[in-house]
């Protein structure tokens, strides 16, 4: 994969104060007209982590997509304390493009403290040799697959994606709602632990829609649905370290009403449980 593709993500999330908790994030790699949502959950975490100066650390976020917005023009993000005690704080990030309000989230940030703890066990194998060969092969006995618009994309964003299974993950043959994907940055970003939860929080809204479509034989971007991230969440386990390979294993539970809900864990190399993922989705059929 051609490094000239490569975009300093880092720099894309790095939101610039502009007055009092307000801030600006700046245009970033586009995958079509409309603005990534894991961009507005970085560049809004980071605006709200801006004004946290007791060490605390994001353990959770809960966003909303309200609008859809433009992949050409920054986003403003405004940044409201709903509450800060010696342990907790929570606050809202609003971001708009004009006057227009096309999203919404709160962040709860927490000490570090010491307490009982277990974590579920990867529920795919930590091989990312086997994933990467897997991957080859399925490219040799594809000969198309260069020219789908997915491989593409794929290639051209900041984060790089090994599929575990790819003829689920690429494929259009109806099958069962559970994926797994390997993901790290292609660049390292350093150990600053807001950046990496930022570069996690960015990487997890992609190849995660699918899932709830998998059964039903489409994917993201077909003629025959309308998709759109409705609402996002992120809880943070550990500090990822995403110059490094993490598992992003995911599924879904349940699809109806034009909705479908998608979940999934994050794991490091070493098989720790760094972070969870829900989101739903808008998965409207077009006739």
């Amino acid at each position: 994969m051609g490094r000239t593709h490569i975009v300093d993500l880092s720099r894309i999330l790095a939101v610039e104060a502009i007055d009092d908790a307000i801030f600006e994030g700046p245009v970033g790699p586009a995958m079509g007209p409309r603005l990534f949502g894991g961009q507005a959950v970085a560049q809004g975490l980071l605006a709200t982590c801006a004004l946290e100066n007791n060490g605390r650390l994001p353990h959770s976020l809960h966003a909303h997509f309200l609008k859809a917005g433009s992949s050409a023009e920054p986003v403003r993000y405004s940044v409201t304390t709903l509450s800060a005690g010696r342990s907790f704080a929570v606050r809202r990030v609003d971001g708009k493009q004009g006057d227009q309000l096309i999203f919404s989230m709160t962040v709860s940030f927490h000490v570090r403290e010491t307490g009982y703890a277990h974590s579920s066990p990867p529920p795919f194998s930590l091989d990312i040799d086997a994933a990467k060969a897997a991957l080859e092969e399925w490219r040799a006995a594809n000969s198309e697959a260069v020219s789908l618009r997915i491989i593409d994309r794929l290639q051209k964003r900041p984060v790089e994606i090994v599929p575990v299974d790819p003829d689920t993950l690429l494929g259009i043959e109806g099958c069962e709602a559970k994926t797994a994907v390997w993901m790290r940055m292609r660049d390292a970003s350093g150990a600053d632990p807001l950046l990496q939860r930022a570069l996690l929080s960015y990487a997890s809204d992609m190849m995660f829609m699918r899932n709830a479509m998998l059964p039903h034989g489409i994917r993201p971007g077909s003629d025959k649905v309308q998709g759109a991230s409705l609402d996002h969440a992120v809880w943070f386990h550990e500090t990822p370290d995403f110059g490094r390979w993490h598992l992003f294993a995911s599924e879904s539970p349940w699809a109806g009403y034009a909705r479908g809900l998608n979940s999934g864990q994050f794991y490091d190399l070493d098989g720790r449980l760094v972070a969870s993922v829900t989101q739903e989705n808008l998965m409207r059929p077009r006739s």
